[in-house]
This record gives C-alpha cells, structure tokens and sequence, in this order.
C-alpha cells in the first residue's frame, strides 16, 4: 500500500511540479557546458605538456 502511495506521489510531482527545460533550452545548456568541458580539457592538457617539458629539462640537466 505505501509502495503504491510513494509510486503515485513521485509521478504526480514528476509531471505537475518539476519544470522542465525546453528543447532550445536543453540544446544550449549542452553546448555550453560543452564549449566549457573542451576549454578545460584543453587548459589541463597544456598544463600537462607544461610540466612534461619542465621535468624532461631538469632531469636532462641531472644526467
């Protein structure tokens, strides 16, 4: 019975209290969130490469 009651509960809120976004809203959300996860991927690969060069040099100088 409270299975029952919960199932209800948690359609009812779903369809009539959640707002949902809309399809232009959805797709410029995700190409945000896109151009955003491309820069950050980007920022930390040249990072990496940053202190790939900085280590290779000082362990050149140590050999």
């Amino acid at each position: 019975m409270k299975l029952k009651i919960y199932i209800e509960e948690v359609y009812k809120e779903l369809v009539q209290k959640v707002s949902w976004p809309s399809w232009s809203e959805l797709q410029s959300s995700a190409i945000v969130v896109m151009i955003a996860s491309t820069i950050i991927a980007l920022v930390i690969f040249l990072m990496d490469m940053g202190f790939k060069n900085m280590m290779d040099f000082i362990y050149n100088m140590l050999h």
